[in-house]
């Protein structure tokens, strides 16, 4: 199997590579075109290279007016509708390295940032000790390698359970369930309230499980779940009991409760959410933008006022547990324009900026004073919810090869998901593989 394994690997590196040299050219054409517009000299013009959507392009026309005739922003979209997480991520490493300095600012995964370090400018004489005192410690402690700020989080993000009120308010007991719910359903009496309600032919429980990084995200909840971690004194615990516990009952609501379609093993967020909506699913595993981003690429729909959110489901006997998430702000190291970077990266951690990211995209905050503004929570009272929930947030390993070793871990628990290996099997491969190329936490 680790013959199959690395064939599949050398493969996917071909193809990858192949796509990411194409991307290159295309971003590489944009750039020098972009470039190659007549701008006046006292313009300081710097490029900002994040998916850009209505709410990012708010923030950008509101900076650009604020310093008209100073700074100019100019925008490059990497869409998630065209590009991967990961395919954003190779597209900017493979830049970088080049050392060009026409990227200026760039969005970055909080799981990149100890990958990225090296090309970014440390930020620790920018951001004094009241500043990021502003910024919500959870958000900033993604930030740090090797105990130096490298970025700083433009917004937070955290897994949680949507699901169907009009359909759970049809049972006699909807009250009870619904207060079981939202204070974290445990997953023996999810599965049997799945049990009940799976019989009229609609998905009860749609998350994804294609072999990416939100199924390594769904792998390490359950672990945290149990209080484990993936690793412990630097000892990987792929093959612990909590791991097999964590990745069995993935498998189990496909195989065994028959909750979750088996078509999971295809989904990422997008494909996620319109089988959940197309087929009318009752629950969902999800993130906070899910309503948004659905409708900005699907149009309104009149069901999405029947949603409503709920922690994740937890084991009995252990308390909830959702991984964070959520994308930093770094300035290139190789920039030539970095105080009209700083500024811009600045104004984008303001509270004005904030509030249009979230009022315009639903962005949750990272500054502080948001969510101590007693009248903004009265106006928007889901920063109250998200400011409790954030308590149970659990981060992914701090790895400079985080990436490399998530790939890993994604391939074969899909493997065990689609029935092509036992989780025993999956787990054990996987643990030699990542032995093999000798990850370690930072």
């Amino acid at each position: 199997m680790l013959r199959l394994s690395k064939k599949i690997s050398k493969t996917s590196i071909i193809s990858i590579s192949s796509i990411v040299i194409l991307l290159l050219g295309l971003l590489s054409f944009y750039f020098l075109s972009m470039w190659n517009n007549a701008t006046p000299p006292a313009v300081k013009k710097i490029y900002y290279v994040d998916h850009i959507s209505r709410a990012h392009r708010m923030v950008i026309d509101r900076f650009n007016e604020i310093h008209k005739g100073e700074i100019k922003v100019e925008a490059i979209d990497l869409s998630f509708e065209k590009f991967s997480t990961n395919e954003r991520k190779e597209l900017l490493a493979r830049y970088m390295r080049s050392k060009n300095d026409k990227i200026d600012v760039f969005a970055a995964d909080q799981i990149w940032a100890h990958r990225f370090a090296r090309w970014a400018e440390p930020l620790d004489k920018y951001f004094n000790s009241n500043e990021r005192k502003n910024i919500l410690s959870y958000a900033l402690n993604s930030c740090y390698y090797k105990n130096h700020l490298v970025a700083v989080p433009l917004f937070m993000d955290i897994a949680l359970m949507y699901y169907r009120k009009d359909i759970i308010d049809k049972l006699n007991d909807s009250k009870t369930i619904e207060s079981s719910l939202k204070n974290s359903m445990t997953w023996s009496d999810f599965i049997k309230l799945g049990e009940r309600l799976s019989k009229d032919g609609r998905p009860f429980f749609t998350y994804q499980a294609d072999s990416y990084e939100g199924l390594v995200c769904s792998y390490l909840e359950l672990m945290a779940q149990q209080n484990k971690s993936l690793f412990e004194n630097d000892t990987l615990q792929l093959d612990s009991p909590e791991s097999k516990r964590a990745v069995n009952l993935l498998v189990d609501l496909v195989h065994k409760f028959k909750l979750s379609p088996d078509k999971v093993a295809e989904f990422n967020e997008n494909s996620s959410y319109k089988y959940f909506m197309a087929k009318n699913g009752i629950f969902i595993r999800a993130w906070p933008n899910f309503p948004r981003d659905y409708q900005a690429t699907n149009g309104k729909d009149y069901r999405m006022k029947f949603l409503e959110k709920v922690p994740l489901p937890h084991f009995v006997g252990y308390k909830p547990a959702a991984i964070t998430g959520g994308w930093n702000l770094m300035i290139s190291k190789y920039s030539k324009r970095k105080p009209e970077a700083l500024e811009f990266v600045k104004f984008l951690m303001s509270g004005e900026a904030q509030k249009i990211m979230y009022e315009y995209g639903g962005y949750l905050p990272t500054n502080n004073q948001i969510y101590e503004d007693s009248l903004y929570l009265v106006k928007y009272p889901d920063l109250q919810y998200y400011k409790k929930y954030f308590r149970i947030g659990v981060h992914r390993p701090y790895m400079v090869q985080y990436t490399k070793l998530s790939d890993i871990i994604s391939h074969f628990i899909n493997l065990a998901i689609k029935k092509d290996l036992t989780v025993d099997d999956a787990l054990r491969q996987a643990s030699r593989l990542i032995e093999n190329h000798k990850f370690y936490i930072e």
